[in-house]
């Protein structure tokens, strides 16, 4: 009788055990999932960084470009109606 309740008390622990694996399993899947969506979305964000960037270049050298044909040089100017 004594050996059939130690033997029971081993199918708890062994139950428990097994309970706390399928727990830990499920935790590392779901980390697993997490971690991977996480990194698509890095690589995403890095994609469009890196697009926003050579937009932002374009952009400047387009401006740049306008103002220097904006600029004008003042002895290209003619004089004011007045003299």
């Amino acid at each position: 009788m004594q050996h059939d309740l130690l033997r029971d008390g081993e199918h708890a622990q062994d139950r428990v055990l097994e309970q706390r694996l399928v727990e830990l399993e499920t935790r590392l899947a779901f980390q697993e999932q997490a971690m991977s969506e996480l990194s698509q979305a890095l690589a995403d964000a890095r994609i469009e960084g890196a697009r926003n960037a050579e937009l932002l270049r374009h952009l400047l050298a387009d401006l740049g470009k306008l103002r220097n044909s904006l600029h004008v040089d003042a002895q290209d100017e003619p004089p004011p109606p007045h003299y």
